[in-house]
């Protein structure tokens, strides 16, 4: 079987229901980004930011994965399909995905503040005084900005193993992980997925642009791999 990596955001979670803040003002759900996903924000007022990593979570269990997530995950009958997503929900996982890698963290995992490598699941509220092992207060297990993106060495190393890749529902436009298209190897077809392409043949001469949000662009992309 060969390799398809697949790297997915935002897009295509919004079809599911799930807000984005990236597509207009900077807000995520009436919020200014920085005070709900920044180690400032946290410092600053740490019943918000759990209030607001509550109610993703909450909002999270009353969705379901697209056909985009489904038609992926269909995927693995006929490649060696990993999917490395900007997305912190668990939407690919629940579609029947395999193999997920969640580069900005999960929103079903909280963490240690003193200690990144404490990691536990969670799928209800976190509240001040939620105490890890260490005895130190627990935070949602998200990469806000500002941070590291621990997994991103892991993302490279998947991409440069693709014989295909796939990009949906992420511009491209956000790094780190913008930067991965940039390690598969000369002449691996890619395919695009976007109603508003940001990339051209000009730089990836082995691009093909499927300029289509996410369900109808996926849906278009299995009938071409699986022909």
């Amino acid at each position: 079987m060969k390799n398809l990596v697949v790297l997915t955001g935002a897009g295509i979670s919004a079809e599911s229901g799930l807000q984005t803040f990236r597509d207009a003002d900077g807000l995520w759900e009436g919020h200014d980004i920085m005070e709900v996903a920044s180690p400032e924000g946290w410092h600053q007022n740490k019943p918000l930011v759990l209030d607001f990593y509550n109610k993703r979570r909450a909002q999270l269990k009353e969705v379901q994965p697209n056909s985009a997530h489904k038609f992926l995950a269909y995927l693995e009958q006929y490649y060696k399909v990993k999917i490395i997503t900007q997305n912190v929900d668990n939407l690919h996982e629940r579609a029947g995905s395999n193999h997920v890698l969640h580069l900005h963290g999960e929103l079903l995992k909280v963490r240690s503040t003193k200690n990144e490598a404490l990691v536990y699941n969670w799928e209800n509220d976190l509240l001040l005084g939620d105490m890890g092992a260490d005895n130190a207060q627990l935070r949602p297990h998200i990469v806000w900005f500002g941070e590291d993106v621990p997994l991103l060495e892991t993302a490279a190393s998947i991409t440069e193993t693709a014989d295909i890749l796939v990009i949906v529902g992420t511009s491209m436009q956000v790094y780190p992980a913008a930067s991965l298209i940039n390690y598969v190897k000369f002449g691996t077809p890619i395919y695009f997925i976007d109603p508003k392409p940001t990339i051209s043949k000009k730089s990836h001469p082995h691009l093909t642009i499927i300029a289509k949000k996410a369900v109808d662009g996926v849906r278009d992309l299995v009938k071409i791999l699986t022909s």
